[in-house]
């Protein structure tokens, strides 16, 4: 089983290959890498290490021009990139994450109503979602079926969707920090995005001229 990259090999390795990346990949990649460093700084602190590696998801693949007025759907810009990955995932590591190391954590992510985006917007009070859990079950068959089929694909947008709403529940203020009630998706959240991030920035330096999109913030002195 592959073993979990940390912050000083990643950056052990891009120093020793930077000299050959596209000036965009390589700001990618220094700024994620600078990112997954600082949620390994947070030890147990599950709140600060999900935000941290959320950040450096977004500073890997992120169009920041979708931040701005006119902007694609966020979710197709998560499944383009995670196209990407996977098709050049020869060693099949997101693969062997999803489906050996994280398979229970994953399922137990897909199960949480808590991560469901319908269920809050139902106990919100917005019309058209007093189907949510009709739309929840029917959610849960769709990754089933991912998963059964092995579509790595399908199953990172499965679990990025999830996770995606936790994101919006921690930065926009709608969690206690360790908080003492619904821990385990921060848990494993943080713990999924641990092993992942690694492994996408990884494979991005391993496929370096690839179009990995051009930061909207570049540097600017």
């Amino acid at each position: 089983m592959t073993d979990i990259l940390d912050h000083a090999a990643l950056k052990t390795k891009q120093r020793a290959i930077r000299d050959g990346f596209p000036e965009t990949m390589g700001l990618r990649a220094h700024r994620a890498i600078s990112w997954i460093g600082r949620a390994e700084a947070c030890g147990e602190d599950d709140d600060a290490r999900f935000i941290f590696l959320w950040i450096a998801f977004n500073a890997a693949y992120a169009d920041e021009r979708e931040f701005q007025p006119v902007a694609p759907r966020e979710r197709a810009a998560f499944v383009d990139y995670f196209g990407r990955l996977v098709a050049r995932d020869a060693g099949r590591r997101i693969y062997k994450a999803l489906w050996q190391r994280f398979s229970g954590p994953v399922r137990m992510l897909m199960e949480n109503r808590y991560v469901f985006n319908p269920f809050w917007q139902h106990h919100n009070g917005i019309c058209g979602f007093e189907d949510w859990e009709e739309r929840f079950k029917a959610s849960s068959r769709s990754f089933a079926q991912a998963f059964q089929a092995g579509d790595s694909i399908r199953v990172l947008s499965f679990v990025f969707d999830r996770l995606y709403v936790l994101r919006n529940q921690l930065v926009h203020g709608g969690s206690t920090w360790n908080s003492g009630v619904n821990r385990a998706q921060v848990r494993d959240g943080a713990a999924i995005l641990a092993f992942l991030m690694p492994v996408f920035v990884d494979l991005m330096m391993d496929n370096p001229h690839e179009d990995w999109g051009r930061p909207f913030y570049p540097v600017i002195t």
